[in-house]
């Protein structure tokens, strides 16, 4: 009996010791993975369909998160930061699921088409942090980025107006909406602030992603006498450049200027004619999405995720700009002066075509 005592009691302890002796190491593996997961904040975007490398929008979203990623010593892919590439609209909700299953701490869509994407997700997903940006999208697990994209074409507009010799002057959109309309009509009230009398011929792609129709309707503004094209087309803006750089090339003596959008693109401006460098960009409307995308990125890493709310970003907060990169003397006093009267918020600026008509242009 008592050999039966001292063999339950030698069990039990045995058994105590192994079941601290799991707790012990189930603790340890927590508080690694604890510990890895609070140093280690993962981030990545879904692009729409223009791409990572479109020059513009994607890229600027991309050039923000490879920031974030350096600041904080990480590595492209699942354990750091990473994209995924959409070469169609029917790509976005398979995108946003896999990087969900890659448990990224934070997702980017990036561009107003992802949204109901972006919507239906996160109502599938509650636990995980979604970032829309272009759009409002009004759940609690998803922070909305917008900007002022009025306030940089309209000084974009100002710029046109005083470097036009024709007085005429074209925008070209990618897709006829709410966003492009921005763009749209802060430029047209840009040009018409300075001068009523100039012509602006506005024309839709209808895609951020097709060139050849950029090209194709830029040609056409440019033969019928238009000097200056403001696109906010994305990758289809690549065939405005095109244009204007083939027609420079055929004459270099001719006037052809294009204004680039959300990247400065004096880059893709450049041009050799006759042994000589020349170069077709303007000025840009820098919409600076990489700050916004670094700047939440940084907030959501430091717990301060802003889920539910809408970010918007403009002049004051630097995310909105026009550089100077080939404006003459005149224009660039009156990009100044124009610059100071919006972000002191003395000029009125449309952000519809109803604001717009509004006011008389």
């Amino acid at each position: 009996m008592k050999k039966r005592k001292m063999g339950l009691a030698l069990s039990l302890v045995l058994a105590a010791g192994t079941l601290l002796g799991a707790c012990g190491k189930s603790d340890d593996n927590s508080s690694k993975n604890g510990d890895s997961k609070k140093d280690n904040f993962t981030v990545a975007m879904v692009t729409d369909t223009g791409g990572v490398d479109d020059k513009s929008f994607n890229q600027s979203a991309w050039e923000g998160l490879q920031a974030f990623g350096k600041d904080n010593n990480l590595q492209k892919g699942t354990s750091g930061f990473d994209y995924a590439q959409s070469k169609s609209d029917a790509d976005y909700t398979t995108n946003l699921n896999t990087l969900v299953r890659n448990k990224f701490d934070l997702i980017f869509g990036i561009g107003y088409k992802l949204a109901p994407d972006v919507t239906k997700i996160a109502d599938q997903r509650k636990d995980s942090k979604f970032a829309i940006v272009d759009s409002v999208v009004n759940k609690p697990n998803v922070a909305s980025i917008t900007f002022k994209e009025q306030e940089g074409s309209f000084l974009a507009g100002v710029v046109a107006a005083k470097s036009t010799k024709t007085k005429k002057i074209g925008f070209i959109g990618g897709v006829d909406g709410e966003l492009i309309n921005k763009f749209e009509v802060g430029f047209i009230a840009g040009v018409k602030s300075v001068d009523k009398s100039i012509d602006v011929k506005v024309q839709y792609a209808g895609d951020f992603a097709k060139p050849d129709v950029g090209k194709t309707i830029a040609t056409s503004m440019y033969t019928s006498g238009i000097d200056i094209i403001y696109h906010a087309a994305g990758g289809t803006g690549t065939g405005v450049f095109t244009a204007a750089k083939e027609l420079k090339k055929k004459d270099p003596s001719k006037d052809v200027w294009v204004i680039g959008v959300d990247r400065d693109q004096t880059e893709e401006g450049k041009l050799t004619a006759d042994g000589k460098d020349y170069n077709v960009t303007l000025t840009s409307m820098v919409k600076r999405v990489d700050i916004a995308v670094q700047d939440l990125a940084k907030k959501s890493k430091d717990g301060q995720f802003p889920g539910g709310k809408v970010i918007e970003y403009g002049l004051n907060e630097n995310a909105i700009s026009v550089p100077d990169s080939n404006i003459s003397p005149e224009a660039k006093t009156a990009l100044d002066e124009w610059t100071k009267k919006v972000k002191a918020g003395s000029v009125k600026i449309p952000a519809t075509r109803a604001e717009l008509k509004s006011m008389g242009y």
